[in-house]
């Protein structure tokens, strides 16, 4: 039952902070043929946008993503927090080769400290994407979270659903059943 009530709270949401977090890519205008011939005007996102998931739990970002944008390139990164001194460290990094070009949407739905983030961003800048081309997609940040990634990367954007103190915890589990 909470797995059901999770899903159905956070889709409306996840499907609102890509939609804005889209919304923020640079784009140019076109005109697009509808099939019924008629004319549109209307815009196409310019190229070089990618996703990055900040695995686990950002993975539950990346269908929101596909559903609005079904073509755009998608990279992972692994990193675990040590429970006992919340200290990140990097397992696993996968990207586009040529994520130096993109805007990356980094995707993690739950903001608490802010380590996980810093150190994705790290690993973000290591392979040459600047700050300002990174828009950080939350469900839920606490207030510490968002200012730790403030102070650390004054450059980088943070796009998300709702500012408290206390973060809920576990999302990736709940979300993903396994808990």
């Amino acid at each position: 039952v909470f797995l059901s009530s999770l899903v159905l709270t956070c889709l409306p949401q996840i499907r609102l902070v890509v939609e804005e977090g889209l919304n923020q890519l640079p784009y140019t205008e076109c005109t697009v043929t509808t099939p019924t011939g008629h004319k549109y005007d209307g815009v196409k996102f310019e190229k070089g946008n990618c996703g990055v998931s900040i695995m686990r739990s950002g993975e539950a970002m990346e269908q929101g993503l596909r559903d609005c944008c079904r073509s755009i390139r998608i990279g992972k990164i692994l990193i675990q927090s040590d429970e006992e001194t919340q200290k990140a460290k990097v397992f696993y990094a996968k990207f586009p080769p040529d994520i130096y070009r993109r805007k990356v949407l980094l995707m993690y739905p739950i903001l608490s400290t802010g380590n996980t983030v810093i150190e994705a961003v790290k690993v973000l800048i290591e392979h040459g994407v600047q700050p300002k081309h990174i828009i950080l997609l939350s469900l839920f940040s606490t207030p510490h979270g968002a200012k730790s990634i403030v102070q650390e990367f004054p450059d980088i954007t943070i796009l998300t659903t709702e500012v408290h103190p206390v973060a809920p915890t576990h999302f990736g589990q709940k979300y993903f059943g396994t808990d």
